[in-house]
């Protein structure tokens, strides 16, 4: 029965989700609690939430601060070079830019933490995106298969918990799962360009002029103003116009189709003046510092020698004493970013809902249990290959720990006796996390579509069948390479 109500809840709360028929945050504390009463969990239902809240407590906590931290080193104009470097690479191909994204989202990924990853990766490319037309869904699609596929780092996560649930060295499930890697970065940038293409065939060649990066206003003169002017209304429109985001979307962002109506307004969103050369709160003297500053949390944040809440807290202190030495301006400083703040957080804080129940209920064990009881004899020698598999949406639907601690040790116990070696079975595992790192239970992917202003049911739409392919890619070239046995 618990079997049955784990699955039935997390179908109902996906259901609710891609249907756009609740807010995450809203299926996300119903659906456990409604399914948590059902299973007799009674009174102790507010024991389970709890130990869920605690357990999601330091997250949340690293988000809050992550987000005003990374949102004043965006404010103070830190990444604005990037973006220029981005917009000189792109010249007039969205493929170029949706590729550039990719990389840069692998290369951010090599610090192990996703919600690193997403901040930086938004904030540098996020204004480009809704200057050029081009839809922000694609943003998040390409930014999270590449974070996903590089989740298998040793320091990742995921891989260290293979690891330690077996009793292995982390480098052998590692190194030989190297070509798979690969192979899956590979596919990541050819679904990069082929969204890329896509969006070249909607919105046709950006021709990207100075006017991408200055400020809206003088935008609007340029294209608008002047006798003599020979350039069309609907150009005009078309390079001055932004795409709104968020829940005050009206075209793109909202749907992840990328179109807009002319007779809409044009609502911007925190990020589109980005690169306005005229913000106020621009600190070109402080630039180095603020770019030592962001280095340094980095590399800390690398070498685990601090707890990434506490991290984050102190970094935001210092970058908030800093460039707004006045009360007043470093009040301002945080209420700039305060709606993306309180999304993420009410997200994750309501994610240990659904993570509470699912474990206080006992929900979780039923699962794996259930799975490793019922694979057939004749599938025994595979059992490595079975893991494989099953890992794509088993670790959508429970989190890693939940996973490598709880099913991984109980079906590697059974491969053990057709003579699979437990490494191999851990280097299986690790496969799914392109499809993981999809699950709305991950905090970090509440962050990216938050930030870049797109539905969670609009990313899925378009990433799940993606990271799917990707996983699958990575089990099979690791089956061709000898380091997963078929």
């Amino acid at each position: 029965m618990l079997v049955a109500l784990g699955l039935a809840m997390v179908a109902t709360f996906m259901f609710l989700i891609i249907t756009k028929r609740a807010t995450p945050v809203v299926a996300l504390i119903l659906v456990p609690v409604a399914f948590g009463l059902f299973a007799g969990a009674g009174l102790d239902i507010s024991d389970m939430i709890t130990d869920g809240i605690k357990e999601l407590a330091p997250t949340a906590a690293m988000l809050f601060f992550a987000i005003i931290f990374f949102g004043i080193m965006i404010d103070v104009g830190l990444f604005d070079p990037v973006v220029r470097l981005v917009v000189r690479m792109v010249r007039n191909d969205p493929a170029r830019l949706v590729v550039g994204t990719a990389v840069l989202a692998m290369v951010v990924s090599l610090d192990g933490d996703g919600s690193t990853t997403f901040i930086i990766t938004t904030a540098a490319l996020l204004p480009l995106y809704l200057k050029l037309g081009v839809s922000p869904v694609v943003l998040t699609v390409a930014a999270g298969l590449a974070n996903g596929t590089m989740n298998i780092l040793p320091w990742g996560g995921p891989t260290a918990r293979s690891a330690s649930a077996l009793k292995i060295d982390t480098n052998a499930v590692f190194l030989p799962m190297v070509p798979a890697l690969i192979a899956g970065l590979v596919v990541v940038l050819l679904f990069s360009y082929h969204l890329g293409v896509l969006e070249r065939r909607r919105i046709g060649q950006i021709e990207i002029r100075d006017s991408i990066l200055m400020p809206r206003e003088e935008v609007l003169v340029a294209a608008g103003g002047g006798a003599g002017t020979d350039v069309p209304p609907t150009s005009r429109r078309r390079h001055a116009s932004v795409p709104a985001t968020g829940s005050a979307a009206t075209g793109s962002a909202g749907s992840g189709d990328g179109t807009s109506k002319d007779d809409e307004p044009d609502d911007e969103s925190n990020f589109t003046g980005v690169l306005d050369p005229n913000r106020k709160t621009l600190r070109p003297k402080l630039f180095w510092v603020n770019a030592g500053l962001t280095v340094v949390l980095l590399a800390v944040l690398g070498l685990d020698i601090v707890a990434i809440p506490v991290l984050f807290m102190i970094a935001t202190g210092i970058a908030l004493a800093v460039n707004f030495p006045h009360v007043k301006d470093q009040q301002e400083a945080i209420t700039r970013h305060s709606s993306s703040i309180v999304s993420v957080v009410a997200m994750v804080l309501a994610a240990a809902v659904l993570t509470g129940v699912f474990s206080g209920t006992g929900m979780v064990d039923a699962i794996a249990h259930w799975l490793a009881s019922g694979i057939p004899d004749w599938m025994g020698p595979h059992m490595a290959v079975v893991i494989g598999v099953l890992s794509i949406p088993l670790t959508f639907l429970m989190s890693n720990d939940a996973f490598y601690y709880g099913v991984l040790p109980v079906m590697s116990e059974t491969a053990t006796r057709y003579g699979i070696d437990p490494s191999e079975m851990a280097r299986a595992s690790i496969t799914g996390q392109p499809f993981h790192m999809q699950s709305p239970l991950v905090p970090a992917i509440l962050l990216l579509v938050a930030l870049a202003g797109v539905s969670l049911a609009d990313h899925h739409k378009k990433v799940l069948w993606r990271a799917a392919a990707v996983s699958i890619v990575m089990l099979v070239v690791g089956c061709l390479v000898g380091a997963i046995p078929f």
